[in-house]
């Protein structure tokens, strides 16, 4: 997996898979769905209350999750950060609030963003979305995709934040194809001793057209390869942006505000891999982190069958995919082929059970067993 260097002196190090977890190195893996493997799903039996993700502000549902891998300033290694989409009232795409919570329960508040105190443009403020990941040097990454009263057709454009270790807000990413970040994940180089690095974030975008159609589908839900360059202590700069994947299928909703394209990971082979949320299939684009060009949808690898409404997305060690339902409340674990070879339950409340309870997940450090928001009742939940 190939990245064109912001500087000739760039080594690779490290890959940071947003939240598709670390990827192993260019052919360490085995191939998914090799015969006789058995899916990953097949090894997790128990779901387990982890914490509450409810901040002193009173901030609900639950979206993005990243599990932190480097010890670095306020933010520690095996943590699990956490975004919320709502404010207390709840009203959708007025979250503000990261937060981070250990592996035994511990919460803390991470950040509490002030719409009105940032350092750069977001079009509409802040409701912090899927989209969520940190890179190299602790600089966190998060989605906004904000409203006024919590209804789509207040929806606008938003940005994506760009936070330091210790949870100031530093930059903010707008405009150039931004347009409802929705979910993401991010392949990042860094020089040896460190000081400049390069990553390529991926960025689903879901409010093109969307508020307009006032409900009616729209195809034009985008993938976006956004380059960023990074020197010293400064936070990442914009040098590039590529539109990889478009014609997505997207309309807004008032229960879940807009449905489109969402959960993104990034396979082994340089495949970036897409949850179409509205059609429930999942698509792949090819030659994700070289391509100049759209490949439109990409290649539908599986569709229908345990899919309903896929929204997160992780890639295991073995390179299989796993998506969480809008529609169930299940996890469904799918090969590179398109094989759907896993499905469990992992929410059954609500009415009807599991919908709408299921977003952002990743894997643990260890990389067997999965994080996953809960937003029936507010919670960080590990399937192990």
């Amino acid at each position: 997996m190939k990245l064109r260097a912001c500087s000739s002196a760039l080594v690779t190090a490290a890959l940071t898979l947003g939240l598709t977890a670390v990827a192993s190195p260019a052919g360490a893996a085995d191939p998914a769905g090799a015969a006789g493997q058995r899916p990953f799903l097949d090894r997790l039996n128990t779901v387990s209350f982890v914490a509450s993700t409810v901040p002193e502000n009173g901030d609900q549902n639950p979206y993005g999750t990243f599990t932190i891998r480097e010890s670095i300033g306020d933010l520690h290694r095996g943590n699990v950060l956490v975004s919320n989409f709502n404010n207390s009232v709840p009203l959708q795409g007025l979250g503000t609030t990261l937060v981070q919570i250990s592996p035994n329960g511990t919460r803390t508040t991470f950040a509490t963003i002030d719409p009105n105190n940032l350092p750069g443009p977001c079009p509409g403020g802040v409701g912090l979305t899927t989209a969520l990941t940190v890179l190299p040097g602790g600089w966190v990454v998060v989605g906004s995709l904000p409203t006024t009263d919590g209804m789509p057709d207040t929806a606008q454009a938003g940005c994506l934040l760009v936070l330091d270790k210790h949870g100031t807000v530093r930059e903010t990413i707008e405009g150039g194809g931004i347009n409802g970040p929705w979910d993401m994940t991010a392949v990042s180089t860094e020089k040896r001793g460190g000081g400049s690095g390069q990553t390529e974030l991926f960025v689903t975008n879901v409010l093109n057209g969307t508020v307009a159609g006032g409900g009616a589908e729209v195809d034009e839900g985008t993938v976006l390869r956004i380059t960023l360059c990074t020197e010293g202590d400064q936070p990442p700069q914009r040098v590039a942006t590529t539109v990889i994947g478009s014609g997505f299928p997207e309309r807004t909703d008032p229960a879940a505000l807009v449905v489109g394209p969402t959960g993104v990971g990034l396979g082994h082979d340089g495949t970036l891999f897409v949850a179409d949320t509205v059609l429930s299939r999942i698509t792949a684009i090819p030659h994700a982190l070289t391509r100049d060009d759209s490949a439109g949808i990409g290649r539908v690898i599986t569709s229908g069958g345990s899919l309903n409404g896929p929204l997160g997305m992780a890639i295991t060690p073995k390179g299989d995919i796993l998506t969480v339902n809008g529609g169930d409340g299940n996890i469904v674990e799918t090969t590179e082929r398109g094989q759907q070879v896993a499905t469990k339950q992992i929410n059954n409340e609500g009415n009807p059970p599991g919908a709408g309870a299921l977003f952002g997940l990743d894997l643990d450090l260890d990389r067997d067993a999965v994080y996953f928001v809960n937003n029936t009742d507010n919670a960080l939940d590990v399937l192990h």
